[in-house]
């Protein structure tokens, strides 16, 4: 769990007001302190702040130009204008001015710590659509690859340095890693991306299905060739075939795949004419190949054809950064599909997200994704919209700090945050919650949630 608060400027001349909001605030928020214009200007010249909370009137100064000041910045705050001297001008003034919202005093300390929440969580999510924005061009072939961990920038560069080359590429990684995409990428990028892109899943086909899948067979091969076929490898003249799970292949194709990478050409299955094509090969396994040729279950010289360079994707519990990213980028998938605009994941959803194993990677998160936006029944997805087994951390998942993050709590959670959003009124409240509002009373009595 990240232990690092965000923070917070209160510019605020009156001392009492100003400790007490510290005070209240600290719990969440790494909290400074500025009595006028001059002690804001220094704390933000040397430290980087998330939040600006400012009085309007200061004395001599005014909270506008606080707001000036926070706007010129390399990273300028979120800024919140607060005042006792309250008014439809100011509260327009100063949203003009670049604040966020507007606060009157007494401040209700419960909403305005809501406030700086969502807006903090608004500005994470608009930090990271413009950091994703920004590798566009460079990442250009690679969009449908989301990641910016350390392990997947290192995949990324080595994507670029290979793709416009001959070399055959073995991709590993555990079912779920994303293996088909990356091959998909290195055509993308390549010279080859204006021709055919052939995926050919080996475990799916018996040996002789295989043969006759990549090869082609003749009329009368075997028994059910009624007619001629052309392979894989033929319509992919020019272009990039991908074998998935190249370790499950049989012995005899193995041979005839070796003489394709050696040779560039190859007979359709019971037939003798030479065929000769310009096809660059990409593979992928979740096995490993140097043990089964240790076995003898796997050709030393295929392994080391198609071996010239190797891609290792990382399972999605090596990567957990990249967790919260790939996520949105598949609810904004899903949201669509499925007609609800504007669905957003819970905070306890998305610490569940980022502490859960992902023993499926990247498919079971898509999965999960889906599920909690068709169960979902207001506008944010809950604990309760997602599929049981990852509630329960199955599958040897770690577990998930059950005694603080149990359902029951994340229920609680939820409603606290639905009624303090919707100022108490439990039929608006019950409308995100997508239950009756006979039911929400009947948690909050529950729960003895206070309002």
């Amino acid at each position: 769990m990240n232990l690092v608060k965000p923070t917070l400027l209160i510019v605020e001349d009156e001392k009492h007001t100003r400790e007490g909001l510290r005070r209240a605030l600290e719990e969440h928020f790494d909290v400074y302190l500025a009595p006028d214009l001059a002690g804001a200007v220094n704390v933000l010249s040397a430290e980087s702040v998330d939040l600006v909370l400012t009085d309007l009137k200061l004395g001599a100064d005014s909270g506008m130009d606080v707001l000036k000041h926070c706007q010129v910045l390399p990273r300028p705050p979120v800024c919140f204008m607060m005042t006792a001297y309250g008014s439809v001008e100011n509260a327009v003034e100063a949203m003009r001015r670049g604040a966020q919202d507007y606060v009157t005093k007494p401040v209700h300390i419960d909403k305005l710590e809501m406030m700086l929440l969502r807006a903090l969580k608004g500005r994470r999510v608009e930090e990271e659509n413009r950091q994703l924005r920004a590798q566009v061009d460079k990442r250009a072939g690679l969009e449908r690859l989301i990641g910016r961990s350390p392990q997947m920038e290192g995949i990324f560069d080595t994507i670029r340095q290979v793709a416009n080359t001959r070399a055959t590429v073995l991709i590993q990684g555990e079912s779920g890693t994303g293996k088909e995409l990356v091959a998909q990428a290195l055509h993308a990028l390549s010279s080859r991306k204006s021709r055919p892109f052939l995926a050919v899943h080996c475990a799916a086909l018996t040996p002789e299905l295989l043969g006759s899948e990549l090869f082609g067979h003749e009329k009368g091969a075997f028994t059910g060739a009624m007619e001629r076929r052309t392979g894989r490898f033929e319509e992919a003249d020019g272009g990039t075939i991908f074998l998935d799970e190249i370790g499950e292949i049989d012995a005899s194709t193995q041979v005839k795949l070796l003489r394709v990478l050696g040779e560039r050409s190859f007979e359709r299955v019971g037939g003798n004419k030479k065929i000769e094509v310009d096809v660059r090969v990409l593979a992928a396994t979740n096995r490993d190949l140097a043990a089964l040729v240790k076995e003898g279950k796997f050709r030393e010289d295929l392994y080391y054809r198609i071996h010239v360079v190797r891609i290792d994707l990382p399972p999605l519990r090596e990567r957990r950064e990249d967790v919260l990213l790939i996520a949105r980028a598949f609810l904004e998938e899903f949201s669509r599909e499925n007609d609800k605009p504007g669905l957003a994941f819970s905070p306890e959803v998305e610490e569940l997200f980022t502490q859960y194993a992902w023993p499926g990677n990247v498919r079971e998160l898509r999965t999960a994704v889906e599920h909690g936006v068709v169960m979902c029944r207001g506008q944010q997805i809950l604990a309760a919209d997602l599929p049981p087994d990852l509630r329960r951390g199955a599958g040897g998942s770690e577990r998930l700090m059950v005694d603080t993050l149990n359902l029951e709590a994340l229920e609680k959670q939820s409603i606290r945050r639905a009624l303090a959003e919707q100022g108490g009124n439990r039929t608006l409240a019950a409308r995100t919650l997508g239950i009756s509002r006979r039911t929400l009373h009947r948690k909050i009595k529950e729960y003895s949630i206070e309002e």
